[in-house]
Formats: structure tokens, sequence, C-alpha cells
């Protein structure tokens, strides 16, 4: 029975802020909901959703749709949603990212696109380099032409062209270019940006479609949605524009990152009048302590000097200190002084090797060189995710939903008991199979299936040590149980048989290298999860994530260029990279690499950030 709307309480949570409960319990108006770093959007969305599924505000067969700009923010949010609610409520909420939606609306209704833009069926997603278009400009007579401004216009310009464009140069060109990717030799190259255009145009041609999509979903939720694009903006205007759709838009403007990927100017203002949106502003952070916090105010007040300040909800829960800027002579110290650093504080038990993040503005493969073998002569291993296994980066394969699905099955084979891993195994399953939670005989069927399974996994795994042989006949035979057609029905982005391959490649030349390295089943798939190995990454995959720790490397003027007061959307992406630190976050700079951060260190000494001498920072804090 549905619970009444003034009855129901927070699920798995002690109890929300107010301005939460405000944003939270408004059904009839659309919500913009400004949460800054670690204000918890994501458990609000959740607890959002739960309230609409479990009081009955959203009903079955209604479902809620959630719309998130990165695929690990999408996961984790239908994660928290399946955390909070029954099986049968948490199956009519879906989340996905802005591609996966267009894409899935693609694949779906292709024919119901207009002929004049249909994209044939094997069409294969482009991710044009600019020198991609340099060479179509080129090849069409027309090398005046800014790249970067040739491709945004393919992104913001509404199709048909020959309705949308007046000047016949610009529209020729750009039909030329549709016209082009559809006539590959090896098959047609679609964008995601071409994408939106074409689901956007088959929405507005098709009132039917439209209809049945208002139908489904009454309730629509934006995560990120300072970084949504103009096109991505026009397609949720096209699908629920003048219907009755009740949208909840979370974000902050502080953590706009993607401008050069098209993110819209005046995101929050254009929604707020187009919705006739409520505003709310969330204002606590239930990640980072007090010291963080005010350091995080600093950096904000720089970007926007009208910022309110952040409530602090986390607790501080070491010694020493918090934040502080290493100096280094030279790399070899830099990269020798932060391996001794972090051995120490695993020796003394304050932090596991993945509790610690190095984050990196770019080129994280050069940092690896630099750094994984200083790291070895400690006994750790860095773990580069923006490095590619077949044609998928670690980070990105981690977040996929074969990983989801793959990983606590081939677990249950590890371990004689594992209960998070047969849970995960259950749910994972029981979506493939559609078997309903109130369908009993169907819940023992599939829980003997798996018995049966894990049982014959274990004995291989027991039988059989480490080796990329058995890793491929185990991989294989846990893929054939999960059922390749089960898994590209369930998730759209794997409809297309190009893209599930990426993904399968990716997860067996993973496994295949992890056997290489650990010695046993479960550390095996330790390794390939991650466990105690030091994270690499960029700042921009920073985002969505959290650290104990988090150390920046190379913050030098040079490595750096590009952070400056003058360029927000950089120092939005060194605001979002530090917002992640619950505990600590260091700044470690190599007088050899490059020149300081002079405006920067000005901004942050008086903020309470040390400076120290990197040759005494395995001390500096004991």
């Amino acid at each position: 029975m549905p619970v009444a709307p003034e009855d129901w309480r927070p699920q798995g949570v002690d109890d929300l802020e107010p301005r939460a409960w405000d944003a939270l319990r408004e059904t009839a108006q659309s919500v913009c909901v400004t949460a800054g770093a670690g204000s918890g959007k994501t458990e609000f969305l959740a607890q959002k959703a739960a309230y609409l599924l479990q009081t009955g505000l959203c009903a079955a067969p209604k479902r809620i749709l959630a719309i998130s700009f990165k695929r690990d923010a999408a996961q984790n949010l239908a994660a928290r949603v399946r955390q909070r609610c029954p099986a049968d409520q948490a199956h009519r909420f879906h989340s996905m990212t802005f591609d996966a939606f267009t894409k899935h609306m693609l694949d779906h209704f292709r024919l119901a696109i207009p002929y004049a833009y249909r994209p044939p069926a094997d069409y294969s997603i482009a991710f044009p380099s600019r020198q991609d278009i340099e060479v179509f400009l080129r090849r069409h007579g027309r090398p005046d032409v800014s790249a970067d401004r040739f491709e945004r216009a393919v992104a913001r310009t509404p199709l048909p062209l020959e309705e949308t464009v007046e000047n016949p140069r610009e529209r020729e060109l750009l039909r030329a270019y549709w016209d082009d990717q559809y006539a590959m030799p090896d098959g047609a190259l679609v964008s995601f940006a071409m994408i939106n255009r074409v689901v956007e145009y088959m929405l507005r041609a098709n009132p039917r479609i439209r209809r049945a999509l208002r139908l489904t979903y009454p309730f629509v939720f934006l995560d990120e949605f300072q970084d949504t694009t103009y096109a991505q903006y026009s397609l949720v205007d096209a699908a629920f524009s003048e219907s009755d759709a009740v949208f909840t838009a979370v974000g902050d403007d502080k953590q706009k990152i993607m401008g050069w990927a098209g993110a819209m100017d005046n995101a929050f203002d254009e929604f707020t009048a187009d919705f006739n949106a409520v505003r709310h502003a969330l204002l606590r952070n239930w990640r980072s302590h007090g010291t963080l916090v005010a350091i995080q105010h600093v950096i904000a007040r720089q970007i926007d000097p009208d910022v309110e300040e952040v409530e602090a909800r986390g607790e501080l829960a070491i010694e020493g200190d918090t934040a502080a800027i290493w100096r280094f002579d030279s790399r070899e110290q830099e990269a020798e002084q932060i391996a001794r650093w972090i051995r120490s504080e695993v020796d003394d038990g304050r932090i596991a090797p993945h509790d610690v993040a190095i984050l990196v503005r770019m080129r994280a493969n050069n940092v690896e060189d630099e750094l994984a073998p200083a790291l070895r002569v400690h006994d750790l291993v860095l773990r580069n995710l923006a490095r590619n296994v077949s044609e998928i980066a670690i980070q990105d394969l981690l977040a996929e939903p074969l990983t989801e699905v793959l990983l606590p099955l081939l677990r249950l084979g590890a371990s004689v008991r594992d209960p998070d891993a047969w849970n995960a195994t259950q749910e994972r399953l029981q979506t493939l199979a559609g078997t309903s939670p109130e369908d009993e005989a169907g819940q023992e069927r599939l829980q003997r299936d798996i018995g049966e399974f894990s049982r014959n996994l274990r004995q291989t795994m027991r039988d059989e040590p480490p080796d990329p042989a058995v890793a491929d006949r185990l991989f294989a035979q846990a893929l054939d149980f999960a059922g390749i057609e089960r898994l590209r029905q369930t998730y759209p982005e794997y409809r297309r048989d190009a893209d599930f391959q990426r993904v399968r490649n990716g997860f067996q030349v993973l496994l295949r290298e992890c056997v290489e390295i650990a010695a046993g089943w479960s550390g095996v798939l330790d390794h390939f999860e991650g466990k105690d190995q030091v994270p690499l990454m960029t700042i921009h995959k920073s985002k969505g994530l959290e650290f104990h720790t988090m150390i920046f490397f190379g913050l030098d003027a040079k490595t750096w260029w590009s952070l400056s007061p003058e360029r927000g959307e950089e120092l939005n992406s060194f605001f979002v990279a530090f917002t992640r630190a619950k505990q600590r976050a260091f700044f470690a700079y190599c007088s050899e690499r490059g020149n300081a951060f002079d405006w920067l260190e000005q901004l942050l000494l008086p903020a309470g950030v040390e400076q120290i001498d990197g040759a005494n920072i395995v001390t500096a804090d004991r």
C-alpha cells in the first residue's frame, strides 16, 4: 500500500536538510535545485524517487526518467534507488546518461526518423577530432571555416537544415557533412551531437512517440544540469515542453566544466524560465570537514563572489595536515617522496592504497611512466584509470553494466561465502530475466540456477590456478550464464554489436592482465576492481567520485598552464576536483618542471594551506 505523503520518511538516512525537504515535496511544479559539492545531490534525487514511488505519486505503470551527464553518476543514482525501494518500485526508475537515452531512442525508433536524415541501421558511433573536421572542410573547399565553430554548428543546428538554415553556403556545408558521415566507406559514422539532433527531429515530427514518452514519464530528473548542452536541452524541450511532466533539475554552476563541449551558458536561468521552475539551494556539505570546506569556499568565491557559505557536516577523522603545498626540487625527488609518504600512511594504518587518488591535468600515461616505478620500489601499485584496455578506458569499463553483472558473478566462484556478491548477482540477473519480486517460483528458480552455476565455478577456481586460458574460459561461462542477448536487450547501450564487443573485449583483456599479476582468483578480481592500488586519473574524470586523500600532481604553472582566475572553466575543474577530498588534499609542485602558481598560493595560504618542503613530507605531520 502507498504511504501517505505526510507520513513518508527518508529511506536509509536519518533526515534531510530543510531546503531538501522543500524541494522533495514540490511535486506539482518543476524545481531547479542548486546543489554544491558534497551536498548529497545523488542522495537527494534517490530520496525524491523513493518519495514519488512509495507514496504513489508516481503510480504503476508510470515511471521516473533520470538523465545524468556521466555513466557512473547514472549508475550510482540507480543503485541508491535500488537500496531504498522495493524491487518492483526501483524497476520503474530509469537512470541513464543523455547519450544512452538518445541512442536508445534512435535505435528503438530509427524508422520513425524522416528519411532524409535517417542513419542506416549499421551506423557506428563517431568521436570526430579537430583534424577530422579540418580534413572535411578542406575537401569541400572551406579551409577558412574554423573547425571548432563548425563542430558547434553541427551540434546546435536543428534539423531539417533545409528549413532551419537561411544562409545557402552554411546550409550546403552542413548538409554535405551529414551526407559524408552517412556515406563513409566502412559504414556511417554518427556522433552523439548528431544523434541528439536526429532524435529531436524525430520527436518534433512524430506526436505519437512524443505523447507515449510523456505518458510513460510524468517525472523527469536532470542531474549535473550545469553541463547540459544546447542540443541536449533542445531535445528535452522537444520531448516534454508544454506537457504535464514535472522536472527536478539539479546541479551547480561552479562545477560547470563542459563549456568546451557545448554546455549552455545560462542553463539554470533558461530552464527556470522555460519550465516555470521553483529554485532551491542546498547548503550542507556531507563529504568534507570544516577545514576543507573553508578552503573550498575561498575557491568558490573566486568563481562567484556572491556564493552562499556552506555548512560542513563531514567529520575530521585524522590528525595532522589536511591541506598543504608540497614543494620539490626535482621530478625524481617528487616521485620518490610521494611514494614514501603513501607507503608510510599505509603502514601506519591511516589509509589503504586505493584511498589516495593522484590527480593530473592530462596525459595520465606519461605520469604513470614517471610515478609507477617509484611506487613499485615501495611495494605499491599505481592504477592508471585513464589507460585503455582494448578500446575502452579502465575507469569507463569499471562503470559498465557488463562489469556490474559479471564481476559479482565471478566472485561467487572465488569465495566460499560472499553475501554481497550473491545479492548483487541475484539483483542483476533478476533484472536481466525480467523476474518480478512477487514471482516466488521465478525467484526460487533463479536462486537455484545461481547456486548451481556458482558451485561449478567454485570447483573450477579451486582446481585450476589463475591462468589466461582459464580466465578466458571462466569469462565465457559467466557471459553465457548471464546471456548475451539478455544483456543487449536490457541495456540500450549494447543494442549494436560493435558497442557490446568494445566492452566485452575490454573486460576480457583486463581480466587477462590481472591473471598475470595477482595470486589466487580472489586476488585477480581484487586487482580488476583496483583494490589496494593507488588510482591515477585526470581532474575531469574525478567528478562524481570521492576519496579520503587527494594529491594534485605536477601543479606548476607550466603543466597546468590553463589554470588561471580568468579562465572560468579551468578554475571550475580545479574546484570540482578539490571538492572530491573527504579528509585531505595536497598540491605537489616541482621546480624542475615549472614555476610556482603565485596567484594560487596567494589564494590558498591565507585559507590555512601550509607550504612544506617536499623532502620532509614523510615526517611533516607526525
